[in-house]
């Protein structure tokens, strides 16, 4: 039998009323010449109403006062597995291995041999089944250089598991000319749960992916035949609702919050105060000549040049500069410095390291926090090791994205026989406890506003930069910090631990090896000039 789904519109059509009835009584029926049409009913839903509470008793409804069963499979997920199952699984693999890797057909063939696939018993629907998991890793294929890949092991593990103890057990007492299974998922997916939810998709069955952040677990698959619903605003990922809201908001409240939707919009300009606190900030980091650097820098976030918001994700364009040598201009050169250190986001730093050394081994809580080999971030402030829980939710969630982007980018410079791993594993480290200033300086940063900055003056007679401190700059980088660290020497310091590529460098006329910041820093000039900034 052919069995041809049809997507249902979410957008057009009342989904939840096709979804409540039976195949037959969707529209687009057909149960003739050997062929199965019906109406399926799935779809992403990114974003969240504008009236959160809403949402979630939508939620709570959906799932507890549904007059049909439904499956809320990310609740649900039975990750055990048979010893036999896994020896099979693990059989096929080995011969898969030694013939340098099998063809899709015939590595499902011997799946077949193994008796991994369910479904036997039900004549089409195995066909069917065996199709679909044959274009799932046809997916899998074009997703990766070959069938070799570390993932496709993983891949196959889950898959055939979680076909056993779902699908298998959804379809036992089923008409399937009828019914299918209707399946519930909420929030973050693995790959191998993305790969067994898009195989759902693939079987016919009514999938409903809910992510009030926006994300799309699906997005590796590219299936543009996948109806999508958009609702208007985001919100930080919120455990799904076990009791139903009891908060209500008024009619007021409503017009308020669709106002501020008009108003506020992430693009309108017009951003109000920690608007984007629950949003993640990524820098984009400037290239400038020397006397950019100090226009820039006093503008706001939000009048730079390519400040952006794209849906969770503030952009920000940010200074990453290393000034070698002092200006020919003595007073124009320290009204520079002093421009840029007299203002209140500010941490400046004249004696090194910044940052305390590196201690205890992270490797335990790093490998806890990986997800298919990169960090997780929701994984990472949920650990009980994470040591900014005192922050607020978006800004925590902020800083562990900003790590592991970080992390995975892996910019520092490898020490003698360090593996890329070891490497990983010493930027995370690194950046667990980061000093008093920065913290009291990220829970100031209004994204869309003044923008933070670090100054760093390094004469060569205060000690020596570290490579945790180097590390710390990186993240600071990715978090759209400005960062200007001045060298009057014009010797080698952040270079010793990262690329030059990654910052401007601004030579100036001449070197000075006689340069003391705290002789300047506190001039009746400068002290009348902080005076007037803070009156005014």
């Amino acid at each position: 039998m052919n069995i041809q789904p049809i997507m249902a519109d979410l957008d057009q059509q009342d989904w939840q009323r096709l979804l409540a009835a039976p195949l037959s009584q969707r529209g687009q029926y057909s149960n003739e010449d050997d062929q199965l049409q019906y109406v399926q009913v799935s779809g992403k839903f990114l974003g969240t109403p504008m009236d959160e509470d809403e949402y979630l008793e939508f939620l709570y409804t959906f799932i507890h006062d549904s007059p049909f069963p439904i499956h809320h499979l990310d609740k649900e997920l039975d990750k055990t597995i048979s010893n036999d199952v896994f020896q099979a699984i693990q059989k096929i693999m080995n011969i898969h291995h030694d013939e340098k890797g099998l063809s899709i057909n015939r590595f499902v063939a011997f799946m077949e041999g193994e008796r991994l696939l369910p479904l036997k018993e039900k004549g089409e629907w195995y066909r069917h089944y065996r199709s679909s998991y044959i274009q799932l890793l046809q997916v899998f294929q074009k997703n990766h250089p070959d069938l070799l890949h570390p993932d496709f092991r993983r891949i196959i593990v889950d898959t055939v598991k979680w076909s056993w103890n779902h699908i298998s057990l959804w379809l036992e007492d089923m008409d399937l000319r009828e019914e299918v299974p209707r399946v519930l998922w909420y929030g973050d997916a693995s790959k191998s749960q993305s790969y067994f939810l898009y195989f759902l998709f693939l079987l016919g069955f009514d999938v409903l992916l809910f992510h009030p952040e926006g994300k799309d677990i699906l997005t590796e698959f590219k299936d543009d035949s996948i109806p999508v619903f958009t609702y208007p605003t985001t919100k930080i990922l919120m455990p799904f609702p076990e009791e139903k809201p009891v908060r209500k908001s008024t009619v007021a409240k409503k017009a308020s919050e669709e106002m501020e939707k008009v108003l506020h919009s992430d693009n309108s300009l017009l951003y109000r105060p920690w608007q984007f606190r629950s949003y993640k900030p990524q820098s984009i980091t400037l290239k400038t000549t020397y006397d950019e650097i100090f226009l820039i820098m006093r503008e706001k976030a939000f009048i730079r040049p390519s400040f952006e918001v794209k849906k969770d994700t503030v952009y920000i364009p940010s200074i990453f500069a290393k000034i070698f040598g002092v200006s020919t201009n003595q007073k124009e050169y320290w009204s520079r410095i002093h421009e840029l250190t007299d203002y209140e986001l500010t941490s400046i730093y004249t004696r090194f390291p910044i940052t305390k050394p590196v201690k205890g081994n992270q490797l335990y809580h790093y490998q806890n926090a990986l997800t298919d080999g990169k960090l997780d971030p929701m994984k990472m402030v949920k650990g009980n090791w994470w040591r900014y829980r005192q922050m607020p939710e978006g800004l925590q969630l902020g800083i562990a994205s900003a790590i592991s982007r970080y992390v995975d980018k892996a910019s520092l410079t490898k020490l003698e026989h360090e593996t890329e791993e070891q490497l990983r594993l010493y930027m995370f480290a690194a950046v667990m406890e980061l000093p008093e200033s920065i913290t009291k300086l990220l829970q100031q940063y209004d994204y869309s506003q003044t923008v933070p900055r670090l100054v760093i003056y390094n004469n060569g007679n205060s000690g020596d930069l570290s490579r945790s401190d180097a590390a710390l700059l990186l993240l600071l980088n990715e978090l759209g910090i400005d960062i200007v660290l001045y060298n009057p020497t014009g010797q080698n310091d952040i270079e010793l631990f990262i690329d030059s590529n990654l910052f401007d460098a601004h030579w100036l006329e001449e070197i000075s090896f006689e340069e003391d910041f705290e002789k300047h820093r506190n001039k009746p000039g400068t002290i009348i000039k902080k005076f007037i900034h803070k009156l005014f």
